[in-house]
């Protein structure tokens, strides 16, 4: 494994910058009323706030090269922007669009497809998520007279009933590839399922004989195992925010609260219990931060296997071939990721579940009211805790990428 400048997990003066400014805007626009209103608009967030969000901070295309109407920063500043978003539960797209979507594309090596769709998500005037990367998809391609088509659902979708775009893994007869599919395409239908945490919108997609757009790849399977990580390593960026806001207004909470003529964060048992809660926070920011560094440290690179060359089960027939020499070219540096985003999710998933927990509990009766924003946070813990595999999964799988397992 290569080690990781320690320099680059302390935060830079833009990237201070950019959180005050990011939570001044937060603070204007998603407060828990704000957030109640907007888990019950039609696509799930506000439209207006998510395009001021574009054209005020910039935030979507902060990781998004220059060439696609992107900043041309790195994920560590789009980290940033999670964890901002994080702290107050914005509502909005970030993890699908700018996150899941925004990297499979410059992973993918199809400048066209790059040039299509990323100056209009770094604009915020288009959205777009990924479907098929999980277990919950039997998506497949065919390749016809009259073009590609596909079929089969997936499942549980995130953003998957109001994308404007939707970026398919199916498999072919070579393989998997990467398609586009528009939202108003014949044969397209999407459900919203309910789900725990409003926040965070999930939909069932079928498709049935859906025309799809090809998404040049050397190798499809390598690009959603990448995009998977750089999504577990965004979300820890969140579970990170959501983590600090809890224990923030827990202190506040328990320095204003009085019994038996003291405020009860004086007692030792609730200060114990918020001191072991400081110290795990801090655990999963480093874990988050050692995750967005091995991100930054290989912009648009994805991990090759050594057989994933043309005329390889990896290599799809009929799909467009991906661009020699094209920025987004495949790299080495394979499981470096993997390891880092499994600690980061094992870690922060965990201290989320816990800082909840304590959220909940050490506000008393008044935290388990439906009027008080906790239950927002403990819905978000436990709906984030198994988004992209559990901590247990996560364990079983770095003992597989460590040779720690027979």
């Amino acid at each position: 494994m290569r080690d990781v400048d320690p320099t680059a997990l302390g935060e830079t003066e833009e990237q201070a910058q950019l959180r005050g400014v990011l939570r001044d805007f937060f603070a204007a626009t998603s407060g828990p009323d704000d957030v109640r209103e907007h888990i019950s608009a039609p696509r799930g967030f506000d439209e207006a706030l998510w395009s001021r969000l574009a054209g005020e901070i910039g935030a979507q295309g902060l990781a998004i090269p220059e060439e696609y109407g992107g900043s041309g920063f790195s994920f560590a500043e789009l980290a940033v922007v999670l964890e901002e978003a994080g702290r107050v539960l914005a509502c909005g797209p970030l993890l699908s669009t700018v996150v899941l979507a925004g990297y499979t594309l410059l992973l993918s090596d199809d400048r066209a497809a790059c040039h299509r769709y990323l100056p209009a998500i770094a604009a915020g005037s288009r959205t777009a998520t990924v479907a098929g990367y999980d277990d919950h998809s039997d998506l497949t391609a065919t390749r016809e007279a009259g073009g590609w088509v596909g079929d089969g659902h997936a499942d549980f979708v995130l953003d998957g009933a109001g994308a404007d775009v939707l970026l398919l893994a199916a498999r072919t007869g070579a393989g998997t590839g990467l398609f586009a599919c528009e939202a108003g395409a014949p044969g397209l239908t999407r459900r919203a399922r309910p789900v725990l945490d409003g926040t965070r919108p999930q939909a069932l997609v079928t498709l049935r004989q859906t025309p799809l757009t090809p998404i040049a790849a050397r190798d499809a399977t390598a690009v959603v195992a990448r995009v998977l990580d750089i999504g577990r390593a965004a979300l820890a960026a969140e579970q990170v925010g959501g983590s600090a806001h809890a224990l923030d207004a827990t202190v506040a909470y328990v320095a204003q609260r009085h019994q038996f003529g003291r405020p009860i964060g004086s007692f030792q048992a609730v200060k114990h219990r918020l001191a072991d809660l400081l110290v795990e926070i801090e655990a999963a920011r480093s874990a988050a931060a050692h995750a967005a560094a091995c991100v930054t440290g290989t912009p648009n690179k994805v991990a090759r296997p050594p057989d994933a060359v043309a005329g390889t089960p990896n290599k799809v027939a009929g799909l467009p071939d991906a661009v020699a020499g094209s920025p987004n070219e495949v790299a080495g540096l394979p499981g470096e990721l993997a390891v880092a985003a499994g600690v980061a999710q094992v870690v922060c998933s965990e201290t989320y579940r816990r800082a909840a927990a304590e959220y909940v509990q050490l506000h008393g009766g008044i935290g388990f009211t439906w009027e008080h924003p906790a239950h927002l946070y403990l819905r978000r813990a436990r709906s984030a805790e198994v988004l992209f595999g559990t901590p247990d999964e996560h364990r079983a799988r770095l003992g597989e990428l460590l040779g720690l397992t027979s």
